[in-house]
């Protein structure tokens, strides 16, 4: 698409939320069910597309991604109604007689930029969301996915004009024509670098923003942690879809004195849940493409490999592989791993461990495993994060009663659920007054009797 026919599309929207059309909560349940219905129409192209560009499995498609656009329609479904109702406040004694209520209302036209890495949920959870609150939106899916951003087109085109909802494919050109749009607000999903480029030009025309992006997140294991369940669920979570998830647990940072036992046990659950030979089990899938996979070749250290370490460039796989002596100061530390390399550093006393984590940028999120409820609450309470797990790793971002997002260097804002429609809603507060009293103390010229009155209504 040219920048003209962008900024076309862009108006085209814009006249239509205009309209008043996509105000009526009918209208927006109608919008959605309809995309259900689609979506579970084409299930098996989504499915073929997430195969060929990440190489996902059916049952990890549907569970990672599918699956979850549907649970998010339908949640939104169940309670748009309520969602979009205005909420009545007190009101002050000094503005009798009134009724104050904040009313949930659309921003306008709304862009999502989505990633890769999962690249069907990350487009169209906020795009429901987006059309939950009344929004019209339009979708920037990742180029590095082209078999998933065609189903997504496919899946738009079918159930929207482009004045309620369109797709842009492309690659870099696009997204900066499309960045340089005057658009209501901006939801964008992917690195660090090209957030704060998003960031930058949404500031061009004041423009508020949703940032999801990433960082290393710790994975911290306390000293009386069950070490066999940590393992299985850190195995889970670290090497789902290859390790390329933002909340995936990018390195463990575990007590001296169960390390080596930890990593016995890591090493039995990667291959209890891959088998013995990883790349060529049917359900394990692969790196995106070259780029990633000669970057993730160049974070192992062979010196410090414990288990794994293999890859085949011609299938784009590379080993779920554990690396032992790391140090902070190594290669694989200075960057979001975003593959399927687990570092395991130790620290020497539990303290130590929140201070060194508080010294770097504050990750999207963090995890510990411990039997300590006293540790989990220290943890938790003092260490800087988006969202997290006591004793278990992703699941999370897997509920729509709770809000997802960073914090700090790992984004700002959040969605899913009640939170998602919040974010693309604006709160106007509004007071009704009564035309039948006027209270007079508040007009020139002031009297000395009104000052105490006005003393004792704004107490």
């Amino acid at each position: 698409m040219t920048e003209q026919e962008i900024r076309q599309l862009v108006n085209k929207q814009r006249t239509w939320f205009f309209t008043g059309a996509t105000l009526s909560v009918s209208y927006r349940i109608q919008a959605l069910n309809k995309l259900k219905a689609c979506i579970l129409r084409h299930e098996k192209e989504i499915r073929e597309a997430l195969s060929r560009d990440l190489g996902k499995s059916a049952f990890e498609g549907y569970m990672c991604e599918t699956g979850l656009v549907l649970s998010e329609i339908t949640y939104m479904l169940k309670h748009i109604r309520r969602f979009a109702r205005e909420m009545v406040v007190p009101t002050p004694l000094a503005q009798f007689h009134s009724r104050s209520y904040q009313k949930p209302s659309p921003y306008g036209v709304v862009l999502v930029m989505s990633p890769w890495n999962y690249p069907f949920l990350l487009a169209m959870e906020p795009l429901v969301d987006a059309m939950a609150a009344g929004n019209t939106v339009i979708v920037k899916p990742s180029a590095y996915s082209p078999c998933t951003s065609e189903i997504i087109l496919t899946l738009i085109k079918e159930c929207f004009e482009e004045k309620e909802a369109a797709v842009v494919t492309g690659g870099r050109a696009e997204n900066t024509c499309l960045l340089r749009q005057h658009f209501d607000y901006i939801f964008f999903t992917g690195s660090q670098a090209v957030g704060r480029e998003a960031m930058r030009q949404a500031a061009a025309h004041l423009t508020p923003v949703t940032l999801e992006l990433g960082g290393k997140s710790p994975c911290v294991v306390e000293r009386t942690a069950n070490l066999r369940l940590a393992a299985r669920r850190i195995v889970f979570g670290k090497f789902l879809n290859c390790g390329q998830t933002c909340v995936a647990p990018d390195y463990i940072y575990c007590d001296e004195s169960v390390k080596d036992e930890l990593i016995r046990e890591l090493k039995k659950q990667i291959r209890k849940q891959f088998g013995k030979h990883p790349l060529k089990n049917k359900n394990y899938g692969k790196i995106i493409n070259e780029k990633h996979f000669d970057r993730l070749n160049a974070l192992i250290d062979p010196s410090k490999v414990v288990s794994g370490g293999a890859s085949d460039r011609q299938t784009l796989q590379i080993e779920p592989t554990i690396m032992d002596g790391v140090a902070f100061s190594d290669a694989v530390m200075q960057e979001e791993i975003f593959g399927p390399l687990l570092p395991v550093l130790a620290y020497e006393s539990f303290d130590a461990a929140i201070r060194k984590i508080n010294s770097l940028p504050h990750p999207l999120a963090l995890y510990v495993f411990t039997s300590d409820r006293h540790a989990a609450k220290k943890i938790t309470a003092r260490c800087s994060f988006g969202g997290g797990c006591i004793n278990d790793t992703i699941i999370h971002l897997a509920t729509s009663e709770m809000g997802f997002g960073g914090f700090g260097e790992s984004g700002m804002g959040a969605y899913h659920g009640k939170a998602g429609f919040e974010t693309f809603s604006h709160k106007k507060s509004i007071v009704d007054k009564k035309t039948w009293l006027d209270l007079p103390m508040r007009y020139q010229p002031y009297r000395k009797l009104y000052g105490g009155l006005v003393r004792f209504f704004l107490r």
